[in-house]
């Protein structure tokens, strides 16, 4: 079985009230990310690309760099490795998605899917 297969990611979004602002059209999100790594060996997370999309232009963002939060993690085999950051939208909801770039120690590189999330101002979406 591959790697990617073995290695799976689970997010959970939260929108920040507080540092939005509807009049603006400044919604901000955050999302807690964890990694799980189920193979049998360590892997390291190497890089990320979001794709974010805005759930009333349609319009998408792309998101690209090394690592997540400044780390590019090892999760040990049966580990999780958890984090969380955020994004700022001009749309009340989106959605969010996009693969990790993954390491294992044999210097194969893999990618690893990250599902599609909603982000939603509380009640917005029924």
């Amino acid at each position: 079985m591959d790697s990617a297969d073995k290695v799976f990611v689970h997010v959970m979004p939260h929108y920040m009230a507080e540092e939005s602002n509807a009049d603006k059209n400044r919604y901000v999100f955050s999302y807690t990310v964890s990694i799980t790594n189920e193979t049998e060996q360590p892997v390291q997370l190497m890089s990320r690309h979001w794709i974010i999309t805005n759930g009333e232009t349609l319009a998408t963002q792309e998101v690209r760099g090394d690592g997540v939060v400044g780390q590019q993690p090892i999760i040990q085999p049966g580990d999780s490795y958890t984090y969380t950051s955020g994004t700022v939208m001009e749309a009340p909801v989106g959605t969010m998605h996009g693969r990790y770039t993954m390491l294992d120690q044999d210097g194969e590189f893999f990618d690893v899917s990250i599902p599609v999330f909603t982000l939603a101002v509380t009640n917005s979406v029924h």
